[in-house]
């Protein structure tokens, strides 16, 4: 079987790995990455980013030039395209940047154009109502006609598109799985002692941006109900709520207990995970529906919370997005922004060690079975058969 796959995405290595994973599971399954030759992410580097060729095996990375450095969805490829895809004549051809990227009406052009008859797909995340009109509706309308199948990140971005008329084959299959290699349990004595934590002090977690949306102000209240001299509060990361949060944990008499840890290497982030007694994602949905647009943001995946499963961490989540879908019956859901709900199930992990020894296990087990990079190639070379059966 013969994959393309077209993504800015996939200019960081790291981002490969189920892709590598998919190439690796079957002799004859040879996979081709196209990505952007120059692209500038922005962000806080902003800096260009020059992609380099890659092959492993069946597997390769192509760089090739590209019309937009800079913007998923107006990203188009060079001329050179058509010849990568004459010599390779690939039978499944997948797009990730969403339903109305200008990329994926190109391949699906080129598909017919040079009479390759591929199946066309196309990855999403986005996971908002939205609404879209002349000439973008064109556009979307083009390329859901052209569509083979549909991998969404999440189940709400697979709602959206059946609202938008798309009645084909669909699987919600994240595209990014966890490394079991580097996210596994294992103890960090060193690390404990240096950051002061005591052997009988429950640690909260929390790993990602500090914004209001990840709901940061309603774990730090629950915290601030529980008994003062028992947990310590483990915060990774950074971001624009940081003063807040500071000045908040003065006021709620909570600002002994928290650990800051900002600048971590990728490479380190499971130590500190090892650290917690839970990880909390207490993420809170927050969009307007527009005439245009949906402005907001609603929580697409949660890739911590697969990370924290990986090693054998118990898992706590508001039932923002995808959330409770994730998680499933292997961690504990409260309803986004309820305070009293968030200090029940930290209360029930701090006071039942057996429930929380038991959603480790169930938490682990569900990561090995359906989100290692290996699982999620399974399913998606599943989901391929399936179109070429059809």
């Amino acid at each position: 079987m013969k994959i393309l796959v077209a993504s800015h995405t996939y200019i960081v290595d790291l981002n490969c790995e189920k892709l590598r994973a998919l190439a690796r599971l079957e002799p004859d399954i040879e996979v081709t990455v196209v990505v952007p030759r120059r692209w500038r992410p922005g962000g806080v580097q902003n800096r260009m980013i020059v992609s380099q060729p890659r092959q492993e095996g069946s597997f390769r990375v192509v760089p090739v030039a590209n019309f937009s450095q800079n913007n998923q969805g107006l990203l188009t490829f060079g001329a050179e395209i058509i010849a990568l895809l004459r010599q390779f004549r690939p039978q499944i051809i997948q797009v990730e940047q969403g339903a109305k990227s200008l990329a994926y009406a190109q391949l699906i052009t080129l598909n017919r154009l040079l009479g390759l008859k591929a199946k066309n797909l196309f990855f999403t995340w986005w996971n908002l109502p939205y609404d879209v009109k002349f000439p973008l509706s064109l556009l979307e309308a083009y390329n859901l006609r052209h569509t083979d199948g549909l991998v969404a990140g999440n189940q709400d971005g697979l709602e959206v598109l059946r609202q938008h008329g798309y009645q084909g084959l669909a699987r919600v299959i994240p595209n990014l799985g966890v490394d079991e290699s580097r996210f596994h349990l294992q103890p960090q004595p060193e690390l404990r002692s240096k950051l002061g934590i005591q052997a009988d002090e429950f640690v909260v977690g929390f790993v990602g941006r500090f914004v209001e949306e990840k709901g940061l102000l309603t774990l730090g209240k629950a915290l601030a109900r529980l008994p003062v001299k028992s947990w310590k509060w483990l915060l990774l990361g950074r971001g624009p709520l940081q003063s807040i949060l500071r000045e908040k944990a003065v006021e709620w008499g909570i600002q002994d207990r928290i650990i800051w840890v900002e600048a971590v290497p990728h490479e380190e982030v499971p130590h500190y995970i090892n650290l917690m007694h839970t990880l909390v994602l207490p993420s809170e949905t927050n969009y307007q529906f527009k005439t245009l647009s949906a402005v907001g943001w609603k929580e697409q995946f949660g890739h911590v919370l697969i990370e924290a499963m990986a090693a054998q961490v118990p898992v706590i989540g508001s039932d923002s997005g995808e959330i409770p879908y994730v998680i499933g019956d292997a961690g504990l859901v409260f309803p986004e922004g309820d305070v009293e709900a968030l200090e029940h199930c930290l209360r029930q992990l701090m006071e039942q060690p057996e429930l929380a020894q038991k959603l480790a296990h169930k938490g682990y087990e569900r990561v090995m079975s359906q989100y290692t990079n290996q699982a999620l190639a399974k399913q998606q070379l599943d989901f391929y058969r399936e179109l070429l059966r059809g």
